[in-house]
């Protein structure tokens, strides 16, 4: 089983400054029939130029999604700032059906407003319009939330660029010794955050469901251990430290929850952690190799690898407050290989990771009919993490010998990936919306 492997691969390694890395996205394959949209740059009349240029970020923001597809600037008529300036005739000459324009003015007592209207260019109205206040620290964020508003308003369904993604860095120094960082940034991979570094492997990162703690497995005393930590203020406790593996912690809906790995009484099995009294409580019992454990949105399942079956398969298990309520079933028949399941924020679907042969790729099941649908291409894939929204699945892989991160659309139809300035980049999670 991959995971196991990969634990004991860093339990070997580990017996035998921090300059911050740089994220670019790069759009692979846009989503056929993304809806035209036209994003115009928005005023400025203050007289030093803006820390950020909010369109610009709007107009990545809603390309990213790749359920819109952004006017060039050189295709653009005209430059309006206000509905008042808008040749409607004009746009619809580009075939653009949205149109997005925008003010940012100096605010009194310091700061800025952000103003901007979303307007329907084939029916000539205005669609919605707001006006945000933001200091220079914020203005990107609340470019962020404008595509948010923007997304939602279009396509019905609420937008997840206001959000964070953290990821685990490697690097080898010209010494040969390896420099390991937890890190956090935006959903676009900006304002990136280091909030571990460590010489030893830091694996799984998992956010808590208000978005505001971490729980990882760091090897830093030279064996695994389970820590929980602040993301603002780096406050951090190890909550599992047990003989022999400790790995694989997912968050319960409620917060109250770990659930993990670990192999104290010999066999990697599935236990849950409650964290206030810290009692553990045991879920599995199987000769098998159980782990990656993950929670249904409403809390009333457990999804879990287990090779109790000959292969990795994803079994699911009832849970009531955070204690067994049933056996565990297989959910996963399609394939050799199926490990690494996360639910969808719906609880109607699992991205997981599917192999055949030495080729894994991620997929995605709909758990009533059993459907697996394979959307990526890739050889050696790991990792999946919805997006808070379900639209997207960010995920991990390897090109060209190097890990990079990759997010794939849930329908598959369109693929962005996330480029790193050096080193390799693993481990991703997708934030829950903030609490």
């Amino acid at each position: 089983m991959r995971t196991i492997l990969r634990i004991l691969l860093v339990a070997a390694l580990c017996s035998t400054g921090t300059a911050q890395a740089v994220l670019n996205i790069e759009i692979t394959e846009g989503m056929e029939g993304a809806l035209p949209v036209a994003v115009v740059p928005f005023a400025w009349t203050g007289a030093t130029p803006l820390p950020h240029d909010v369109a610009a970020v709007v107009s990545a923001d809603l390309a990213r999604s790749g359920r819109f597809a952004p006017l060039a600037l050189d295709r653009l008529p005209a430059r309006p700032t206000q509905t008042a300036q808008v040749d409607y005739a004009a746009w619809r000459g580009t075939g653009a059906e949205s149109l997005v324009i925008g003010r940012v003015r100096p605010r009194e007592g310091g700061g800025f407003m952000v103003e901007f209207q979303l307007l329907d260019v084939p029916r000539s109205q205005q669609l919605l319009g707001y006006s945000i206040p933001a200091t220079a620290n914020q203005l990107r964020r609340v470019a962020h939330q404008i595509s948010d508003i923007i997304y939602e308003k279009l396509t019905g369904e609420r937008g997840a660029f206001d959000t964070n993604i953290s990821y685990v860095t490697e690097e080898r120094g010209a010494d040969g010794k390896r420099t390991y960082r937890l890190a956090v940034a935006d959903s676009d991979a900006y304002n990136e955050q280091i909030i571990l570094t460590s010489s030893q492997p830091i694996m799984s990162p998992a956010w808590s469901p208000d978005g505001r703690r971490l729980a990882y497995v760091s090897f830093e005393e030279g064996r695994s251990g389970v820590y929980v930590q602040e993301v603002a203020s780096g406050k951090r406790e190890k909550v599992a430290s047990y003989q022999g593996i400790n790995s694989a912690p997912a968050w319960s809906p409620d917060g109250r929850h770990l659930a993990l790995t670990l192999s104290r009484d010999g066999n990697p099995e599935v236990y849950v952690l409650e964290l206030a009294s810290s009692r553990l409580t045991r879920v599995t019992e199987n000769w098998a190799i159980d782990t990656e454990p993950a929670w249904s949105p409403d809390g009333r399942a457990l999804v879990f690898t287990s090779d109790r079956g000959g292969r990795p398969q994803i079994y699911r298990l009832p849970m009531s407050g955070g204690m067994p309520a049933g056996s565990p079933e297989r959910l996963t028949f399609e394939g050799a290989y199926n490990a690494r399941a996360r639910y969808s924020p719906d609880g109607r679907r699992l991205a997981l990771l599917t192999g055949e042969g030495n080729r894994f790729r991620i997929g995605v099941m709909d758990i009533e009919t059993g459907n697996l649908r394979v959307l990526t291409e890739s050889r050696l894939d790991e990792s999946p993490s919805f997006s808070p929204n379900g639209a997207m699945i960010i995920y991990a892989t390897e090109i060209r010998g190097r890990g990079v991160l990759e997010a794939v659309a849930a329908d598959g139809r369109a693929h962005q990936r996330l480029g790193l300035s050096r080193g390799d980049v693993r481990e991703p999670a997708w934030s829950p919306y903030f609490k």
